[in-house]
């Protein structure tokens, strides 16, 4: 049996998205009152991080407890993979140990290396080119929010970064045109922008992409590993940050969102971030649980 992956969204149709977002917030219901299934005992998930992250560790643990299943974390430190072990042979071992991996990581060929090699699920935890989990989270919390984002107005404010090649995917998915700001120089990856013309627009001035828009939505400056351009991009993002004045070109009832650790002061105003008329951050980060157990339950119930 074939194993189901994420590396990205465009691994799900629109319809296998809309039903684990369904599921999410069912499951977070079940969890608040005290009623949650455990499907997963005696199923076990691999952490495999190469990136630092708190929400992403967290949720992933925490959701595959709650589902009633356990999770190892594996650090460079703690694995053969630090110490030049091929990523193959890795996956190999792994994935007959473990019932399905997550992967934080930099490069995302490394990612489709390992999906390749192994016979469990693997998830996109984080590469340098997607972040798909985010994004479920983010969709959720709209839809808990304000209903379906078809046909809605997508402002993306900030860097061409790993985010905003997801938020560009699910464009596409949940039926949204998505407008991108950001700095010349610093726009998305072209190919992805080409296919997906009809749905996405990038320009250079803040302002013109929240005109009107329903949900907006931001990230660091300087995401990781381009710590020492943090002094270079605030010179080139300079009047790019999400605030309220930015804010009062949107729908009165849009939303901001930010996928966080946020830098108060920089791409959003700590007033913007206190403000809870427009953000739903707090919902965001806790959805990330929720999204990601219903993603785990996708993949090991549709191994193909």
């Amino acid at each position: 049996m074939a194993p189901r992956h994420l590396l990205s969204l465009s691994d799900l149709t629109s319809e296998e998205l809309e039903a684990i977002i369904a599921n999410a917030i069912a499951l977070k219901k079940s969890h608040y009152e005290g009623n949650a299934p455990l499907p997963l005992a005696n199923k076990t998930l691999g952490m495999i991080f190469e990136k630092s992250s708190t929400r992403t560790r967290v949720s992933f643990e925490a959701g595959m407890t709650q589902l009633g299943g356990s999770a190892i974390f594996l650090s460079p430190r703690d694995t053969q993979l630090g110490r030049g072990e091929p990523i193959e042979d890795s996956a190999r071992v792994l994935s007959r140990m473990v019932d399905i991996i997550m992967i934080r990581t930099f490069e995302q060929a490394d990612l489709e290396r390992f999906a390749a090699y192994s016979r469990v699920p693997v998830i996109n935890a984080l590469t340098d080119t997607f972040h798909p989990c985010q994004l479920l989270a983010d969709v959720q919390t709209f839809v808990e929010h304000r209903g379906s984002p078809k046909g809605k107005t997508v402002a993306w404010v900030g860097d061409g970064n790993n985010m905003c090649h997801s938020y560009i995917n699910a464009a596409r998915l949940c039926d949204f045109q998505l407008r991108i700001a950001c700095p010349r120089g610093f726009e998305p990856d072209p190919e992805l922008l080409a296919a997906n013309a009809d749905r996405v627009t990038v320009v250079n001035s803040p302002a013109d992409a929240v005109k009107g828009a329903h949900w907006v939505a931001t990230d660091v400056w300087a995401s990781m590993g381009q710590e020492s351009e943090q002094k270079e991009r605030e010179k080139q993002f300079a009047g790019f940050q999400v605030n309220h004045e930015l804010m009062a070109l949107a729908q009165p009832d849009a939303v901001f969102m930010h996928c966080l650790p946020a830098h108060r002061g920089e791409e959003v105003s700590a007033e913007l971030m206190e403000d809870e008329k427009f953000t739903v951050v707090w919902d965001e980060a806790e959805n990330r649980l929720h999204a990601q157990k219903a993603l785990m339950l996708f993949l090991l119930k549709n191994q193909q």
